[in-house]
C-alpha cells in the first residue's frame, strides 16, 4: 500500500490517479502478458506501433488474437501495424487505422527513441474515444524525457477513460533482474457494458500473482525517496551522456540518426540495406553488438538500434571501432 501511494504521489501528482488505481507488479513485461492473455483474451483486435517492443505482438500471437505469419510482408495477420517512420515523424496516421480494440503505444518508444508530443497523444486519446479502443501505454522510459513531451498518458485530458499505463523500475534503477513495476488502471476506464476494467484486472492479479517480493518493494520505496530519486536521475543522466556519444559517432559518419534525445536508444538508418546484414557487419568487423531493427517489426528494416546501457569505457571503445569501420 505504501509503495502504491508513493508511486501515485511521485509520478501522477495532481493528475487524479489514486493509490487504488495502481497495481504493483513484477515488471512491465509480465503485466503486458497478463493484460493481453488474461484481461483481453483471444477475441480482440490489437494495433501496435511498427516498429515496437516485440512482447506486444508476441503476447498477442500466444493468445491466439492473430492470424498466421505472412512471410512475404513479415507481419502476422489480424494485427494492425501502425507504421512509425521518419517520414511521419514516428507517429502513425490514425486515419488509416481500422477498428482496433486495444492499441499498444510506447513513448518514448523502444526501439526508435521517439517521444510523442502532447498534440499527438491528444489525437491518440480522441481516436480511442471515438473508436471504443483501450490504449495500453508503456511509459517505461518516461524519466529519460528531456523536452516537454508528456511523461504519462494521464497528462492528456480524458485519458483516464480510455487508457491503462504500464511502467517499471528496470530502466531507471537497474531493476531488470530485481523485477518491480506497476500498472495504472483508472476507475474511470469502463468496458463497453459499463463494467470497470480495474475490477477484472484486480481479479486476475489476485488469482495469478502473489505480489512483488517485499525485498523488491523495499528497493522501490528507497528509489522513490529524495535520495533515491536523485540517484536515479544521476544514473539516467549518465546513460544520456552515453547516448550523446553514440549519436555524435554515427552523425559524424554521415548517417541519419534518430532517437537519443528522450530515450537510451539510438536508431540509425542504413538505407537500402537489410538490418540483419548491418548487424552482422558491425559484429564481425568491429566486434560490437547492436540490435537489428527488423526484430522490432517490418517498419524497422534498414535500421539498427544502439543501446546506451553500458560502461563509459565500453561505449567509447565501441564508438572508436564504429568510426574505424565506416570512416
Amino acid at each position: 500500500q505504501k509503495l502504491r501511494a508513493t508511486i501515485a504521489s511521485t509520478y501522477y501528482k495532481d493528475l487524479g490517479i489514486e493509490e487504488s488505481d495502481i497495481f504493483v507488479s513484477d515488471g512491465a513485461k509480465c503485466d503486458i502478458s497478463r493484460l493481453q492473455q488474461l484481461l483481453f483474451g483471444s477475441e480482440v483486435k490489437m494495433a501496435v506501433q511498427d516498429p515496437s517492443y516485440p512482447a506486444y505482438v508476441d503476447s498477442s500471437v500466444i493468445t491466439g488474437q492473430t492470424g498466421l505469419f505472412q512471410k512475404d510482408i513479415e507481419k502476422y495477420g489480424d494485427i494492425e501495424y501502425m507504421r512509425c517512420v521518419p517520414e511521419n515523424d514516428f507517429f502513425p496516421d490514425l486515419s488509416t487505422i481500422s477498428q482496433a480494440d486495444v492499441i499498444f503505444f510506447c513513448s518514448p518508444n523502444n526501439p526508435t527513441g521517439s517521444a510523442a508530443t502532447r498534440e499527438q497523444l491528444t489525437h491518440l486519446v480522441q481516436f480511442a474515444k471515438n473508436n471504443g479502443s483501450i490504449i495500453v501505454y508503456d511509459s517505461a522510459y518516461a524519466m529519460y524525457i528531456s523536452d516537454d513531451s508528456p511523461r504519462t498518458i494521464f497528462e492528456i485530458p480524458g485519458a483516464k477513460e480510455v487508457a491503462i499505463e504500464i511502467s517499471s523500475f528496470s530502466k531507471y534503477a537497474g531493476f531488470t533482474g530485481v523485477r518491480l513495476g506497476w500498472t495504472v488502471v483508472p476507475k474511470e476506464l469502463l468496458f463497453a457494458d459499463g463494467f470497470p476494467v480495474a475490477k477484472d484486472f484486480n481479479r486476475i492479479v489476485c488469482t495469478c500473482f502473489n505480489g512483488a517480493s517485499n525485498i523488491a518493494q523495499a528497493g522501490g520505496l528507497a528509489c522513490l525517496s529524495p535520495e533515491g530519486l536523485k540517484a536515479m536521475n544521476e544514473t539516467i543522466n549518465f546513460y544520456k551522456e552515453n547516448t550523446k556519444i553514440i549519436v555524435d559517432t554515427f552523425s559524424s559518419l554521415g548517417f541519419n540518426v534518430y532517437g537519443g534525445k528522450n530515450a537510451p536508444y539510438v536508431w540509425v538508418q542504413f538505407p537500402g540495406r537489410r538490418s540483419w546484414d548491418v548487424f552482422a557487419e558491425i559484429l564481425e568487423k568491429a566486434h560490437v553488438v547492436t540490435t537489428p531493427g527488423s526484430g522490432f517489426g517490418p517498419g524497422g528494416e534498414s535500421f539498427i538500434r544502439v543501446s546506451a546501457f553500458g560502461h563509459r569505457a565500453n561505449i567509447l571503445e565501441a564508438a572508436k571501432r564504429i568510426k574505424q569501420l565506416y570512416k
